[in-house]
């Protein structure tokens, strides 16, 4: 069943597919259609990568290329995110300017808090979310922030960057009408190659068509059922869709409650439920306030606008947000066949099994009545999840109690459970006596024996779990014991808190690849079998190892195949590909593929690749000192280990290459979204045996890569290459989400294990470490990653002793590879583990700790290189300067001595970051300039652009270069053939690197100008330009630059393998739920050394997106693997980076002034890396909180505390009762 996104492809790209199942918000586009019940025309988004093109009858479709353009006009919303630096690599930037936009035609006025909910479907990999709420804030009736800069006390950099009052004001009357022709309805029937949709327009036409076709999926917002045909291979060949249904849309009040017709969207639910709360008397709407609660939090705007109550409830999810309100509630569903109607009450027996519940195949669900509340009845709802914005919950829940008449004796109570079994379940063991402690003990006792999970429980977590249920009911508990006592200050004791818990080039007769991949992990490959694959439409030809015209070898150390051969090492090796012509066929092909396999058992962890031996050789090892001598020297000796976990790149645009043969001497053209197109060449030449002259690889732009592109894109290259060779026509292919993320690998989990020596005044003495990383099924850039972590070991801080030892992990995994940072972020994470650790031991504040063992000026690294142009220091101080960290400190002592279930924790964290890659030939750079005889120059060089805005500041150096404006400048794109052998785009130096290169070129260009300069000094530019060409002076110049003097041997522990170092500092607050483990970011200061900056707001931009990837790193993105390796966290459904929502609700950013750098072009530093680190001050705010909630327990010894800290660790480490019950009872 074809959705909206492959339409709209064709001549409208600006809509992007991001992830396919609606959980990124890149392809939101507007739909309109006129309401036949309210009588008027209605907008809303929604994602087009789920929407049904069938669905679209009677509907008008806006994209971003309908509302305004380059060529024409932009529309104001276009034009605010662009000109307040809310786009860096643009691939979201369409969906977030649709949101935007159809929030400014429903509310021309909105409310902050509006513009904040209008983005909690959408996701940006870059920016870190401040410059687009920042620039849209500008639409607002009251500025402020609910999340973000809610507090304008104090004047922030950002707001000098753009200028609001040039911005085009917002003039409703110019938007498009809505076409009259959509309006009339008629029932319309859609017969595909599979799946009959059929769409009716009276109840007595579904009825009928449902008794005929029993098995048939009813479909309103396809939010389920698109997800299930794409993702699991499900097929549904008859689809009903009762949209327009006038009884199963209407909403009616009745006196027992609110009755909505199944068909009704959840948003519409909200509205109408909003009134009512709004309307009615308090008591009455009990339920009513819960269930908006849970619909606060429930998806994303794009995703309640279109899926329907009814589909909520018949989906029967284990984990749904509304069931466990609705089945607490005792709601009243109304159900409809041929036979005629019955109601059935929403209880413990009307879910039957997983997915299962007891309506007949041939009914309908007609309507939902969700009940008022009763005087002296009240009701709550909860919800723990990974984010606090669109993320399905681990534990959800749905609470009443009824109590006697004007006492607080327990009448009737209903606690009712998600995520706890197969099934939505009602906790069936009950209290009724008095609401007092003694009933929350029975019940906490009762609860954690009756809600069991086994430890091989789906899903995990499950002393987690358990815990959330006793926690739920504790808050439940207090908050009706508030409102029984109507005093408020129940609250500052036991806390609690009203929130939930949370490619485009255009190519005729073009062809699509998809892969056929292995879902084993390790085994070897007894038979491919592609006869079924041939039977599919639109079919073309099978692609394997046998078609490979060159080498079947690649990757970085020649470890790798283009395509498995015999052997498959991990989930998601490719074994062969399937051309065919349309995306659509290619996929289902694929899927017809058949393999046999003999399996064998696979290595996954680093605990399991330390226990078997199985490394990635060589070892690598710093020393320095004595450190045997500085042990016995130290007043106290720590040890201890730390793991922290991987993390995907989620860049918005995954994996995408077209290939084009030139069908002359084995020429072809490559459009890649890679940061290395010099590997990408090298390896596609080599699997297509022939020179890399006759590979032209070409990058426009990326929609992110962040390391994840460095060299993994070559895995698809080759294949996409190789069946375009033996076609010998276009192909083209676009990795799925969930197959880009099974298949490109990520950021490389550590495991750090330390003995630290150190005196009673926390200097450290001596330090013995070791690095185990896990590397995956080749070595690809494994070990320039375990070289900067040994590097960066240190972190900022000076050790006279050191001792280091650094193993690769090879497992069967994809390959890990380059992620931005490559490695520092681990080595300097332990760093900051055991600098905690003995803090704690020396009973001394962390922040004196830290100061007191920071470099100075000129001392040596634990490597031998002198520190010059050292400014931490300065950084550190304004830091707590400007952060107000001492008087803050002691408010959040005070608030932690004043609430038990809350707590707060601030932590101040440095980063010392190395710039030059590690490999010494890397740091080299090319540039060509040309000069037209019209004065314009079309600049090349040879980094790529992926949201860096790299392009921006070459034109910056070229303008500055050759003093001509940069609107004279143009950048077209990064190709081989314009500048050969470049270096990836990586290591935080392309602007260093390429900038000097640039400015080389241009020096060769004004050096060849210079005697007609002098000849015309008042002469413009293009006369100079002019003369040149008649005078037959060339206007076209390379560049070249390398960085002087690097390189280091490990083995004598001797060289500079950094050209120079960025410096930063971070101080971050937390408050955590002891709870549930939920976090929020209070605020946070950042002070940033970047030289003089090329760009401040682009700098600023790249500080604050690193940081919030690092949030997501730190604090909530877990790759969760299977025992036998598959991977489970593929896509935005269970793998959550972070959202709007979820960055500091304060956050402050400055550059530090009068730091010019000498090494780098035009004084400036390396920006992309160096900021990622600091968010590590969020996780060790957020240790700082869980100790001081150990001791209220009367814990205090160390406890260790894995990255990321997520809501399961969080809880588990605030031990209390509840944690100590479900540890008892298990």
């Amino acid at each position: 069943m074809f959705s909206l996104i492959p339409v709209l492809s064709v001549g409208l790209c600006g809509t992007k597919l991001g992830c396919g199942e609606g959980g990124c918000g890149a392809c939101t586009v507007m739909i309109s259609k006129y309401d036949p019940f309210q009588k008027k025309i209605l907008h809303h988004t929604a994602n087009a990568c789920l929407f049904p093109i069938c669905a679209l009858h009677h509907v008008a479709v806006t994209t971003v290329e309908g509302i305004g353009n380059t060529k024409s006009r932009l529309h104001p919303a276009q034009e605010r995110i662009a000109k307040s630096h809310g786009s860096q690599c643009g691939f979201c930037t369409p969906g977030i300017v649709m949101s935007m936009y159809t929030l400014l035609r429903n509310k021309p006025k909105p409310k902050m808090e509006d513009i904040e909910d209008a983005f909690q479907g959408n996701l940006c990999r870059c920016t870190g979310y401040r410059p687009i709420l920042e620039g849209y804030r500008t639409f607002a009736v009251v500025s402020g922030f609910r999340q973000c800069l809610k507090h304008s006390g104090r004047t922030m950099m950002p707001s000098s960057l753009f200028d609001s009052s040039k911005f085009q004001p917002l003039d409703p009357t110019q938007e498009p009408i809505f076409p009259p022709e959509l309006m009339e309805q008629k029932q319309v029937c859609f017969k595909g190659e599979r799946v009959m949709w059929i769409q009716p327009t009276t109840l007595q036409e579904l009825v009928a068509l449902k008794s005929q076709y029993p098995n048939a999926k009813l479909v309103v917002g396809n939010t389920e059922v698109g997800i299930e045909m794409r993702l699991k291979n499900m097929l549904y060949p008859v689809i009903l869709a009762p949209a327009w249904i006038p009884e199963m849309n209407a909403v009616q009040h009745t006196e027992t409650g609110v009755t909505f017709g199944a068909a009704c969207t959840l948003s519409s639910v909200e509205e109408v439920l909003r009134k009512a709360v709004a309307e009615l008397p308090s008591y009455k709407t009990e339920i009513f306030q819960a269930a908006l609660e849970q619909l606060r939090w429930f998806a994303g705007p794009q995703i309640r606008n279109v899926a329907a109550l009814g589909g909520n409830i018949m989906t029967a999810s284990p984990i749904s947000d509304l069931n466990p309100v609705l089945m607490a509630s005792g709601s009243k569903l109304t159900l409809i066949s041929m036979e005629g109607k019955r109601t059935v009450t929403m209880d413990e027996k009307f879910f039957t099994g997983y997915r299962k519940t007891i309506v007949k195949p041939e009914e309908v669900l007609l309507s939902v009545e969700i009940p008022y509340s009763k005087e002296g009845e009240y009701f709550s709802a909860f919800k723990q999840a990974y984010r606090r914005e669109d993320d399905i919950a681990i534990v959800t829940c749905g609470m009443r109690v009824l109590f006697q008449h004007g006492t607080s004796r327990v009448q009737e109570v209903k606690l009712s459970y998600g995520g706890m079994a197969p099934t939505t379940i009602l906790a069936l063991k009950t209290c009724q006596e008095d609401w007092n402690e003694k009933l929350l003990q029975d019940a906490c006792r009762l609860l954690a024996g009756e809600m069991d999970l086994s430890p091989s429980a789906p899903g995990g977590m499950v002393e987690f779990r358990r815990t959330l249920t006793l926690s739920f009911f504790f808050k439940f508990y207090l908050t009706v014991l508030q409102k029984l006592s109507h005093n408020e200050s129940i609250l500052s004791l036991a806390y609690y808190q009203s929130v939930q818990y949370f490619l485009e080039v255009a190519v005729h007769v073009l062809l699509h690849l998809h892969c056929t991949l292995t879902f084993q992990t390790i085994c070897v490959i007894l038979s491919v079998d592609a006869s079924e694959a041939q039977s599919v439409p639109g079919f073309v030809c099978f692609v394997s190892a046998k078609d490979v015209p060159g080498s079947n070898i690649t990757g970085i150390a020649n470890d790798e195949t283009v395509f498995a051969e015999d052997v498959v090492t991990c989930v998601g090796h490719i074994i062969g590909a399937v051309i065919a012509d349309t995306q659509e066929h290619s996929r289902r092909a694929a899927k017809a593929v058949k393999i046999k396999y003999e399996e064998l058992k696979p290595i996954v962890t680093i605990q399991e690749a330390i226990e078997k031996q199985s490394f990635i050789k060589p070892i690598k090892r710093i020393k320095k000192g004595d450190v045997k001598k500085g042990f016995e020297e130290s007043d106290h000796v720590l040890e201890g280990e730390m793991y922290i976990g991987g993390q995907e790149h989620f860049y918005l645009e995954t994996h995408c290459t077209l290939a084009v043969p030139k069908g002359e001497d084995g020429e072809m053209e490559l459009f890649v979204s890679t940061q290395n197109l010099m590997k990408t060449q090298e390896f596609t030449a080599r699997a297509l045996g022939v020179p890399s002259n006759r590979i032209v690889v070409r990058v426009k732009r990326m929609g992110g890569g962040f390391g994840g592109k460095e060299t993994r894109n070559t895995i698809l290259t080759t294949v996409v290459a190789v069946a375009a060779f033996k076609i010998g026509r276009p192909v083209r292919c676009m990795l799925d989400r969930d197959e880009d993320m099974l298949i490109s690998g990520g950021r490389h989990p550590f495991l750090g294990r330390y003995k630290v020596g150190f005196m009673k005044n926390g200097k450290v003495k001596s330090l013995e470490v070791s690095y185990y990383s896990n590397g995956g099924n080749s070595a690809d850039l494994s070990h320039g990653v375990m070289d900067r972590a040994l590097l960066h070991l240190d972190n900022s801080y000076n050790i006279p002793n050191v001792s280091s030892m650094g193993f690769v992990c090879k497992t069967n995994l994809s390959s890990n590879t380059a992620f931005r940072g490559f490695g520092g972020p681990q080595g300097m994470m332990i760093a900051e583990c055991w600098m905690s650790d003995l803090a704690r031991k020396c009973g001394l504040p962390p922040e004196e700790v830290r100061k007191i063992n920071l470099y100075h000026e000129g001392d040596l690294t634990h490597f031998n290189q002198k520190l010059e142009g050292f400014t931490l220091r300065r950084c550190w101080d304004e830091c707590l300067s400007s952060s107000n960290y001492h008087a803050r400190k002691k408010l959040i002592e005070e608030f932690n001595k004043q609430n038990r279930w809350k707590k707060r924790g601030m932590c101040i964290i440095p980063t010392k970051f190395g710039i030059s890659f590690t490999v010494p030939f890397l740091n080299q750079a090319g540039a060509l300039v040309h000069v037209y005889t019209d004065g314009s120059v079309l600049l090349t060089h040879g980094g790529t652009e992926m949201g860096q805005g790299l392009h921006t500041k070459m034109i910056q150096v070229a303008s500055r270069s050759l003093g001509i404006p940069t609107s004279k400048i143009y950048i077209s794109e990064t190709s081989t053939n314009t500048v050969p052998n470049t270096s990836p785009t990586a290591a935080s130096v392309s602007a260093d690197i390429n900038g000097m290169a640039v400015h080389n070129a241009c020096q060769t260009i004004l050096k060849r100008l210079e005697p007609i300069k002098q000849s015309n000094p008042k002469g413009s530019w293009e006369d100079w330009i002019k003369t040149a060409y008649e005078n037959c002076i060339s206007l076209s110049a390379t560049g070249f630059y390398r960085i002087p003097d690097v390189g280091y041997n490990f083995e004598t522990n001797e060289g500079k393998p950094f050209h120079y170092f960025s410096y930063g500092v971070a101080c971050s607050e937390v408050e955590i739920d002891c709870l549930t483990g939920d976090h929020k970011n209070v605020r946070t200061d950042v002070v940033m050394d970047v030289g003089t900056s090329l760009n401040p707001a682009i700098d600023i931009g790249q500080i604050e997106g690193a940081f919030v990837q690092g949030i997501g790193l730190f604090t909530m993105e877990e790759l969760r693997y299977s025992p036998e390796g598959n991977l489970y966290t593929r896509g935005p459904g269970m793998y959550k980076i972070p959202a709007f929502g979820d960055i500091p609700t304060e956050f402050y950013v400055s550059l530090l002034r009068d730091c010019p750098n000498s090494k780098a072009i035009y004084s400036s530093k390396a920006v992309g890396e160096p900021p990622l680190f600091l968010s590590a001050s969020v996780f060790y705010a957020i240790k700082d909180a869980i100790y001081s909630a150990r001791e209220d327990s009367g814990v205090t010894e160390p406890f260790r505390l894995d990255s990321p800290a997520t809501p399961e660790r969080i809880r588990n480490a605030c031990v209390d009762t509840f944690t100590k019950m479900v540890t008892v009872l298990s």
